[in-house]
């Protein structure tokens, strides 16, 4: 933890509403004329799409389950490494993982790959993480103590579902039979990497479902109020 430069974490499943979080802190640190420097979550992800496909087959194969959720998708070190670096330097580096083709196009790349890594911008007053895993802790790993403050958006699983179901099918290229499968292939991470992290939060959002999320998967949108 770091007065100097000091870490801020917005932490959730996907869908769960973290974008919308960071939204407003945004806002926050604009009001105040604070300069963030922001990294993502995406970008700690160890494959690409095409490599996480491979890695899920083999997986499969093995009798095993891989997701994005857990440690084997993950480089919790590096994630860990650059909540200390800025902590104690207030400099870093950070890339992007490109899920779209409107994200991807300005990189001459293709959906599921990462842009190459660029050191954070200088000087700046905050390092702003919005992701799966800025509280998470593991036997090796303890990313949750280099955060100053850590700030939760929790499970409304059904409603979660839905809009990770809409999101992932209409803007990212999936199949809706993939989703379903990602949903079902994650489960074990997002009890043991993903929940537990509620735990270790300095403040909770939740959100409140508008619509009917008793059976997320035949949904065809969603809303929300604060």
């Amino acid at each position: 933890m770091s007065a100097k430069h000091p870490v801020i974490a917005v932490t959730g499943s996907s869908g769960a509403g973290t974008t919308t979080t960071s939204l407003a802190f945004r806002k926050i640190f604009a009001q105040l004329n604070l300069h963030a420097a922001e990294v993502e979550g995406d970008s700690f992800h160890r494959y690409t799409r095409p490599e996480m496909d491979m890695a899920i087959r083999k997986a499969r194969d093995a009798g095993r389950h891989i997701s994005y959720f857990g440690p084997e998708a993950n480089d919790f070190s590096l994630l860990e490494h650059t909540f200390i670096e800025y902590g104690q330097t207030g400099k870093g580096q950070s890339r992007k993982y490109l899920h779209t083709y409107d994200e991807a196009v300005p990189w001459n790349q293709v959906p599921g790959t990462f842009t190459p890594w660029q050191p954070l911008p200088e000087p700046t007053d905050v390092l702003f993480y919005e992701g799966l895993h800025g509280g998470v802790v593991t036997p090796q790993h303890d990313v949750a103590r280099h955060v100053d403050l850590l700030v939760g958006v929790v499970p409304i699983v059904n409603l979660e579902w839905i809009q990770k179901l809409i999101r992932d099918t209409s803007e990212r290229g999936h199949s809706r039979e993939a989703v379903m499968d990602s949903v079902v292939r994650s489960m074990d991470d997002y009890i043991n990497y993903i929940t537990p992290q509620f735990s270790r939060t300095h403040i909770n959002f939740q959100r409140v479902p508008t619509v009917d999320t008793s059976n997320p998967f035949a949904a065809k949108r969603y809303s929300l109020a604060g």
